[in-house]
């Protein structure tokens, strides 16, 4: 078998076998196979495309390319995965709720994409926190404290890691089997018995189209369910940011305020996912649980456990509000006329933060996590003129001028808004 000969039967007959896709993903992870053979191979599976049994197969055998986990816990080991979106913070405060529910969360996550920001990311603003720990730092955090939020390590799906950044410079980013078999072949390395997946539809998704991201969520689920992780995922709206604001530090203190009971979308969506989570492993009444844990104190106990053991500040649940960074401008957008909030474009409102120092334009850049938007307007917002549409956390008085313009053109005014449900569907069992 060779990569010549695989990739030419893929692009003529559609069709993948499990072996071949474990020779081409062993030969991804050691180099075998040169960027130019993966490069046509990722372009076949995203002109031709795979079945479901075939993109099983690719995502197992990138799994399986490096170290996959075995826990021996006293509860179920479970996650989350979010394709992403602004405010999207829901994993620093679902990760701790479900903890104090008795399951186990080692939680691998990434850094921010294109406009997304990255879980990674946003707890480094928190001071002296560690995301890069080896396994048996991961494994002593999530045994004492029922999670831990990490980013992967290079024993993980290396065939992933090559095939991403191949994808990234070759068109192939959006194919819906590449994107099922990068996000699940991290996952299921991560030794699950359940996960539950956003998959988000809207202005701010990476999928934007609705049907685009039921076809995702399907994927996602078939396939991870085909691998013996039970799997449901919600498709959720992304029509305006879920917290109300964008960037590192401020995505923290929104996470922190729902940890203290504050109500709002990212409080109503992590109990949504942690709910459905908690059925997925036969623990009834999810979501009262999630919601009780946070009512209680119990998840913000576990979050300030998970940082300190993380290297952060030790007293972090009380101190949260100085520890985190502030940036040296912060001032309103104030809106040009009275109507209210009828469309909010997302996407812009990321590229927002990014241009301000909150997110990559290259890889390896240094991130300002201090930088962003908050107490961003709501669809369906009746404003006067002069009221905010958003306030600007910028380095300078040159920065907050352009994020100023583009909060402007982000958020249009009118006469009626029609927002998309929270929850829009649920997709699995």
């Amino acid at each position: 078998m060779d990569a010549r000969g695989i990739i030419g039967d893929l692009a003529a007959s559609g069709h993948l076998s499990a072996d071949a896709a474990a020779w081409f993903a062993a030969g991804l992870a050691d180099g075998s196979v040169t960027d130019a053979q993966a490069g046509a191979f990722a372009m076949a599976v995203r002109l031709k495309g795979l079945d479901p049994a075939e993109r099983a197969a690719l995502t197992a055998a990138m799994r399986d390319t490096g170290h996959v986990l075995a826990w021996d816990l006293p509860g179920p080991v479970v996650d989350k995965h979010s394709t992403g979106g602004i405010g999207d913070c829901v994993s620093l405060v679902l990760a701790p709720a479900l903890a104090a529910c008795g399951v186990y969360v080692p939680m691998v996550s990434g850094r921010g994409l294109g406009h997304t920001g990255g879980t990674l990311d946003k707890l480094e603003a928190i001071p002296g926190l560690g995301v890069e720990l080896d396994e048996a730092a991961f494994r002593r955090i999530v045994e004492e404290t029922g999670a831990a939020i990490v980013a992967a390590s290079p024993e993980i799906a290396p065939a992933d890691r090559r095939l991403y950044a191949i994808r990234d410079v070759t068109g192939t980013v959006e194919s819906v089997d590449l994107i099922t078999a990068s996000i699940l072949s991290k996952k299921l390395a991560a030794g699950l018995e359940a996960l539950i997946l956003d998959v988000k539809a809207g202005s701010g998704a990476f999928l934007p189209d609705l049907d685009d991201a039921r076809a995702l969520a399907t994927s996602l689920v078939e396939t991870a369910n085909a691998a013996g992780c039970r799997t449901a995922a919600l498709v959720t709206a992304m029509d305006r940011p879920l917290a109300p604001c964008a960037g590192n530090a401020l995505e923290v203190a929104a996470s922190m305020e729902a940890l203290e009971g504050a109500p709002g979308a990212l409080r109503d969506l992590t109990v949504a996912l942690g709910g459905a989570l908690l059925d997925l492993v036969g623990i009834a009444g999810g979501e009262g649980r999630i919601a009780a844990s946070i009512d209680d104190g119990s998840a913000m106990d576990r979050f300030a456990r998970m940082v300190r053991a993380q290297g952060g500040p030790a007293d972090f649940a009380s101190t949260w509000r100085r520890d985190l960074p502030a940036a040296p401008v912060i001032r309103d957008v104030p809106a040009p006329s009275a109507g209210t909030v009828v469309a909010i474009d997302g996407r812009a409102l990321g590229m927002a933060v990014v241009h301000l120092g909150g997110g990559r334009l290259r890889g390896g850049e240094t991130l300002d996590l201090s930088v962003g938007l908050d107490r961003i307007a709501r669809l369906g917002d009746r404003l006067s003129e002069g009221d905010p549409l958003a306030r600007i956390h910028a380095p300078d008085e040159a920065a907050a001028d352009r994020a100023a313009e583009a909060v402007r053109e982000a958020i249009r005014l009118g006469e009626t808004a029609a927002p998309m449900p929270l929850v829009i569907e649920r997709i699995g069992p």
